[in-house]
Order: C-alpha cells, then sequence, then structure tokens
C-alpha cells in the first residue's frame, strides 16, 4: 500500500490569514486528490510539473513538484524528455525557465562524484596521479608534487586499505621524513611496535635507519604531506610488504 500522502504548507503560511484556503490546500488537494487512487503518485507528478510549466510557474512550487517527481521514480531521461515534449506546445522560454530548476533538482543523480573526487572535496591538496612507485604499495596510491623548491614536500594519498611496504630512509648525517597528516584516517608502525592511528592534523617524525611503513585504515581514504629531510648520502630502502594478516587486525 502506497504511503499516504500530507501536507501542512498551507495551515503554515496562510493558515491565520485564510483558514479556508489552507483547509483546501491540505485537506483536499494534498490530502483527498493526491490521495486517489486511478492515477499512480509518479503520474500525478508527472501532471503537475506540466500543469505548472503550462501556466509558467517557475518559482519554488514547481521546485517543491520537480523534486516531488523525483522522489516519485521520475528519472532525469523522463524529466529531460517531459519538459522537451512539454516546451514544443507551451513555449521555447518556459522551457529553459523548467530545465534550469530540472538540472539543480537532477544534478546529483547526473553528476555522481566518484569516491576519489569526493575525498579530493575534503582535503586542500590536490590528489594528483596514480603513484608512480605503486610497485611498492598494497592498494592503490596517488602522488602530486605540493613544493619542488628548498623543501620538497608532495602529497600522497592512499585509497582505503593501501599502504607502502616496509621501508627505510637511509642516511649518514640527518635524513629522515616527516608526515603532516591532512584528511580521512591512517596508520604508522614502527618495526616492533604497536600501529599508531593518524588523523587529520597528526604530524609523525621519522628518523633515519627507522624501519617502518603508513597508509590508510581499511575502510578509510588517507593523505598525507610527505617532507623529506635533508642529509648526507640519503636513500630510500623497500622491504617486504606489511603482513595481511596484522594489517587486517587493525580497524
Amino acid at each position: 500500500m502506497a504511503e499516504k500522502i500530507t501536507q501542512n504548507a498551507g495551515r503554515q503560511q496562510l493558515g491565520d490569514f485564510s483558514p479556508m484556503f489552507a483547509h483546501l490546500n491540505d485537506d483536499v488537494l494534498f490530502g483527498e486528490v493526491w490521495n486517489e487512487n486511478a492515477i499512480d503518485v509518479k503520474t500525478k507528478c508527472i501532471v503537475t510539473v506540466v500543469s505548472l510549466m503550462a501556466s509558467g510557474i517557475t518559482d519554488s512550487s514547481l521546485r517543491y513538484h520537480l523534486e516531488n517527481a523525483k522522489k516519485n521514480g521520475v528519472s532525469r531521461e523522463e524529466i529531460a524528455a517531459i519538459i522537451t515534449h512539454c516546451t514544443m506546445y507551451t513555449g521555447w522560454p518556459k522551457g529553459w525557465a523548467v530545465f534550469r530548476l530540472a538540472k539543480e533538482v537532477w544534478a546529483e543523480e547526473g553528476e555522481a562524484l566518484s569516491d576519489k573526487d569526493k575525498f579530493q572535496k575534503e582535503i586542500m591538496f590536490p590528489i594528483g596521479e596514480p603513484n608512480p612507485y605503486g610497485q611498492f604499495f598494497t592498494g592503490q596510491s596517488y602522488l602530486a608534487p605540493v613544493s619542488t623548491e628548498q623543501v620538497s614536500i608532495f602529497n600522497v594519498t592512499f585509497e582505503p586499505a593501501c599502504r607502502n611496504n616496509w621501508h627505510i630512509h637511509h642516511a649518514e648525517i640527518g635524513g629522515g621524513q616527516m608526515l603532516i597528516c591532512i584528511g580521512g584516517r591512517g596508520y604508522y608502525q614502527e618495526y616492533g611496535k604497536e600501529a599508531q592511528e593518524l588523523l587529520p592534523g597528526d604530524v609523525v617524525n621519522i628518523p633515519a635507519e627507522v624501519k617502518h611503513w603508513h597508509g590508510a585504515a581499511p575502510d578509510n581514504w588517507f593523505s598525507h604531506l610527505a617532507i623529506e629531510i635533508d642529509g648526507v648520502n640519503t636513500s630510500n630502502e623497500w622491504l617486504e610488504p606489511v603482513d595481511s594478516t596484522e594489517y587486517g587486525k587493525l580497524k
């Protein structure tokens, strides 16, 4: 059985000024006509949109009924065809006006964002391109240069469950790496110690010659800035992947 349609906008906006109009709007139009069973609600939504368009109504009431049409199953393709067909009879300016509203109402469906695009909106630095060092990672990561002068800074982004292999930053003097977490949730672990959860704003100082790994939590994207610390005879040694069983214990 279809959900009963109710409305109280009449009483909220005009109940004191015109109780009769409020009654006709809430109790008769929406209470009875919209709940009448000869035609389904989706069809009523289409008829209503076409009627308002034919009358030249393009204010908030039309937006409400476009949203109601979407809610009741009218697809983006269907509303485009409906407005186009109606335009042939009601006029070009009305078609343009209604299309502007319809594009806004169906925008989320028509321009669905990927998980990567959604995460990009959460962080202020670019995600960049697939990581050229991907052979040393489990899962997909991305790399974007932030600064290539004075101090090298890169934004490293990990898809959920992605992490790099164990590795060591070697240096005779100085060296090492600093991580500044900027989005999502991840982990850092030094060999022989417990994994440390990382959240935006956390800073990790990694000395040279310390075996470690870092990456995303199992169900979260994660980004950090990677800052290479100057040193003498620096190099990076990639080692074995993080054990999947041990990683799987993280939440």
